[in-house]
């Protein structure tokens, strides 16, 4: 999943946000330098990653995809499901995407040290253009697609990729709404599991 679902599921504790937003630029065991809540964060990540990747409703999309994506099919649903959560968000979250969104930025600002140094230099670009807000429209999307392929050097194509999501639009909706509903049971679990380990590490 991409930013905005990594964010919303980790239901509403800072710490915890940190950790799972900023999860993909930490590699391996180096996540136990980290603080025990932003340990929390990173493993929730993690697990919500492995979830969705071997889910067979995640594999539909990405299937659809995989003839003009390849390897690239998977990130490009991430940023499409994150598409149909913010468009649909008043389903999912009673405060409105735009104030959660605002909410969320002051998040970051208040714990700007504690942030992997890729995502501090990509911080003031975020909030410039409020991403998580963006989502919500197909043009945002498209901008998210274009930056990503620039990264790729345009070797994926992944620009080209909002023609498809408008082609299939429906099916990867109703494909993203039967998933999500998935998604938020493991990850609202694994996340009770995630603090029952830590607490009980701390209580012996």
């Amino acid at each position: 999943m991409n930013f905005l679902a990594h964010i919303y599921l980790s239901e509403g504790d800072e710490q915890v946000t940190i950790g799972n937003f900023m999860a993909d630029g930490i590699k391996g065991t180096s996540y136990k330098k980290y603080s025990i809540p932003l340990q929390k964060g990173i493993i929730l990540h993690r697990a919500i990653d492995t979830f969705t990747d071997a889910h067979p409703i995640v594999r539909q999309s990405t299937k659809r995809l995989h003839p003009k994506y390849h390897h690239y099919s998977g990130i490009i649903v991430d940023i499409l499901y994150d598409h149909f959560l913010a468009k649909n968000w008043s389903a999912y979250c009673k405060i409105p995407l735009a104030e959660y969104a605002a909410n969320f930025y002051s998040l970051l600002k208040k714990n700007h040290d504690k942030l992997t140094p890729p995502i501090q230099h990509m911080m003031p670009y975020m909030i410039a253009d409020n991403w998580l807000l963006s989502y919500a429209e197909i043009e945002g999307i498209a901008t998210v697609l274009r930056n990503m392929d620039r990264r790729t050097k345009h070797k994926s194509g992944m620009k080209n990729a909002v023609d498809d999501l408008k082609t299939n639009y429906n099916a990867f909706e109703a494909e993203f709404t039967q998933f999500f509903t998935d998604l938020q049971c493991f990850s609202s679990e694994r996340l009770k599991e995630i603090n029952l380990q830590f607490d009980s590490k701390n209580s012996h």
